[in-house]
């Protein structure tokens, strides 16, 4: 019954939904971290990508216009990155997709979609406010200068490619209350065509989630940190090589002060030294256990995401 309940969670996950978060596997040193607030002691950042593929110019074909800002309190992801472009480039959107995540630590996070116009008027000069002072259409090959920053470069780029060729799933922040920022694991082992997943024990079985922590290391260190630290726990890691291969989904509320995300990504645990290995690498203690995928539908997904990283990607 575990693994039927387990099943129906990893499904879940692979689809891009969300899984409410009851608890934490693995918690920063020290006191239970406190939960996280806007504007307090996080920054989360939304950004849209625009391809515009309808204009009649040929020359046109390709253009893009590029709108961010941070979130306020109060609301969800969608809800910012309408909120940031029409005050920005005076469109209504709606965001196609997740693109990418850049993270400098659990305390700055940028979100980047491909997003789509579905109305409004593109902002002249003459509606300059503190927002911005004008937007436009520009060919990808003759972007406006200067620019702000070079950063958004390879994210027009990566849009551009998507849109030629999706590497992964049409994604969308799911609305899930969390209290702070975390992940959940998709931690698998492969064998051959066997592919084991890493389960918590404590409770009912479930795919373990560690909460990120704010200290100097874990901001120096980002995201990833946290997850070093949950396999630390159960993995001899010396002789291991972990991946996180990027996201299969996020989870965020931003309603009555659930200012926390999860993050449910797909991570990677291979030996080093492969050799004759078969099975997973011994687990200490009993707060963790490997489960065999025994489904071949959910068995063949993970395969290809896998293969393919189709997922979306995590950047510092």
């Amino acid at each position: 019954m575990a693994s039927e309940g387990l099943a129906r969670v990893l499904a879940a996950l692979l689809g891009g939904q969300g899984v409410s978060v009851h608890g934490y596997d693995s918690e920063p040193a020290g006191e239970p971290p406190a939960p996280v607030r806007l504007r307090k002691n996080v920054c989360y950042v939304v950004l849209a990508v625009f391809l515009n593929e309808q204009e009649a110019k040929k020359e046109c074909r390709g253009s893009w216009y590029l709108p961010a800002g941070r979130m306020e309190p109060g609301e969800t992801i969608v809800e910012a990155l309408q909120r940031e472009v029409k005050e920005e480039a005076g469109l209504y959107c709606e965001p196609l997709t997740l693109l990418s995540v850049e993270e400098r630590g659990p305390s700055w996070i940028r979100f980047v979609f491909l997003a789509q116009a579905t109305g409004g008027i593109l902002k002249t000069s003459k509606e300059a406010d503190a927002e911005s002072l004008q937007a436009g259409w520009y060919p990808r090959s003759s972007l406006p200068t200067p620019l702000r920053a070079q950063d958004i470069l390879h994210l027009v780029e990566l849009a551009a490619r998507y849109r030629q060729q999706a590497r992964h799933p049409l994604l969308l922040p799911q609305e899930l209350p969390c209290s702070l920022v975390c992940q959940r694991l998709v931690a698998t082992f492969t064998s051959v065509q066997t592919v084991w997943v890493l389960v918590g024990t404590e409770g009912m079985p479930h795919l373990p989630i560690t909460a990120c922590g704010f200290s100097p290391m874990e901001q120096r260190g980002g995201i990833k940190m946290a997850i070093l630290r949950l396999l630390q726990e159960c993995l001899t890691l010396h002789h291991l090589a972990v991946e996180t291969k990027g996201l299969l989904g996020l989870q965020h509320l931003g309603k009555d002060h659930a200012d926390g995300i999860c993050l449910n990504v797909l991570v990677t645990v291979a030996f080093r030294n492969p050799g004759m290995q078969s099975e997973p690498p011994k687990v200490r203690g009993e707060n963790f256990f490997w489960w065999k995928v025994m489904e071949e539908d959910l068995q063949s997904q993970l395969l290809q995401r896998l293969q393919e990283s189709s997922v979306v990607p995590v950047n510092r």
